[in-house]
């Protein structure tokens, strides 16, 4: 048995994840798409040096999905995932996912990503089990946009890549990721996969002795590339 971690924007799938979910979600309750503009003022604050990736994340998802229900949320959550693996996924990363089921490997779903649909990927993907950035809902259960983890990004991927080390001694470890926020976890890895990255990422994976492993969005089914996660 080896221990597989796969990131999922960018790697299994095409694209960023949260975008689309929340697109959908606006479409769905109906409301207005100007929600997206509440996340400006977090925006310039992150270019200025005064927010992190989280709190960008935070207000994104506090701007739009803040007051939904836990009942609303699911029901759309059981919509996008099915969408998303049938249209969003590329058919070379649920080909690797399979074969590495198939070997007997342990597959772990570690993503920045938030568990209003991630754990529910992870599952329909058959994973073993899934790292991911927590949401609060407050005591009526309505989202409020705050984190209840760090963002499971960049170091916090690291902290988590480590975690599973601790708990797994011994084990052989495969780990896939596209952006350069995921070379700092994937350097830890006894085989480290990267796909689908940029030419910018190759050169600095280069420096870490990290080789390009596949590019998976050059396949002719594959959709324009997309842009860094948030």
């Amino acid at each position: 048995m080896r221990l597989v971690v796969f990131d999922l924007d960018g790697t299994i799938t095409y694209r960023d994840t949260l975008l689309p979910y929340v697109r959908g979600y606006l479409k769905r309750a109906r409301r207005s798409p100007l929600r997206m503009a509440g996340v400006v003022p977090t925006l310039a604050s992150f270019a200025l040096g005064f927010a992190d990736h989280g709190e960008v994340k935070s207000a994104f998802i506090r701007s739009t999905l803040g007051g939904a229900t836990r009942e609303q949320l699911a029901q759309w959550t059981a919509e996008f995932v099915p969408l998303l693996i049938s249209h969003g996924c590329a058919p070379e990363a649920l080909q690797a996912i399979r074969d590495h089921r198939e070997a007997g490997d342990r597959l772990v779903l570690m993503s920045a990503s938030t568990e209003l649909y991630v754990p529910q990927i992870a599952a329909a993907l058959d994973f073993a089990e899934v790292i991911c950035t927590g949401v609060a809902f407050d005591p009526a259960g309505r989202l409020s946009g705050a984190l209840t983890t760090a963002n499971r990004r960049g170091p916090e991927k690291v902290r988590c890549f480590e975690a599973l080390l601790r708990q797994h001694p011994g084990v052989e470890t495969v780990a896939y990721g596209n952006a350069a926020s995921d070379l700092p976890h994937l350097v830890l890895a006894g085989q480290p996969r990267l796909v689908n990255a940029s030419p910018q990422t190759i050169r600095q994976a280069a420096v870490l002795g990290i080789k390009p492993y596949a590019s998976w969005l050059t396949s002719t089914s594959a959709p324009a590339k997309a842009p860094e996660r948030i």
